[in-house]
């Protein structure tokens, strides 16, 4: 199992990282209605945080912005499963290949985390050379500024007129 193909199949809904039961019915090779009706068999091992289901609206919304089919006319609106959720559904699922999908699954939400973290170390770093070039640059334009000033002021006092008397 790829990991990049996992990863095409984790959508972020709710603030959550998530991947839908048809997506993960297809990677167990599975029919998506066995897999929800192991999981409403098992519900009091789901709770919120684990799996939620879409409203019409954000399926939709899902559904324009990743333009897929309409999954063979679904009936029911799907489950999201939060990477715990997925964890949970292993037991649920007891085949061997519901165990290797979900080390896979594991791996990439693991992956993603790892991406996040070092995006908001560079983050960081780059904000901190911002700072520190920041002030430089600051500095530095106070100083042309200055001197722009100051040619200016040059300029205007050699144009003007003298005032007093002149020598004869």
């Amino acid at each position: 199992m790829e990991i990049a193909q996992i990863h095409q199949k984790i959508y972020e809904i709710r603030g959550f990282k998530v991947m839908l039961d048809f997506d993960l019915a297809e990677l167990y090779e599975i029919e998506t209605k066995y897999l929800k009706r192991s999981v409403r068999n098992n519900f009091d091992r789901f709770p919120n945080d684990f799996l939620f289901e879409l409203s019409k609206e954000e399926f939709e919304n899902l559904r324009c912005n990743i333009s897929t089919s309409n999954h063979g006319g679904i009936r029911y609106l799907p489950f999201a499963f939060t990477e715990q959720g997925v964890s949970m559904l292993s037991s649920v699922l007891k085949s061997k290949k519901a165990i290797d999908v979900n080390i896979a699954i594991m791996r990439t939400f693991v992956q993603i985390r790892q991406f996040a973290l070092s995006h908001v170390e560079l983050s960081v770093q780059l904000k901190q050379l911002e700072q520190k070039y920041d002030k430089q640059f600051d500095d530095i334009f106070e100083v042309i500024n200055y001197l722009l000033k100051k040619d200016s002021l040059e300029k205007q006092t050699k144009e003007r007129g003298k005032i007093g008397y002149k020598k004869e």
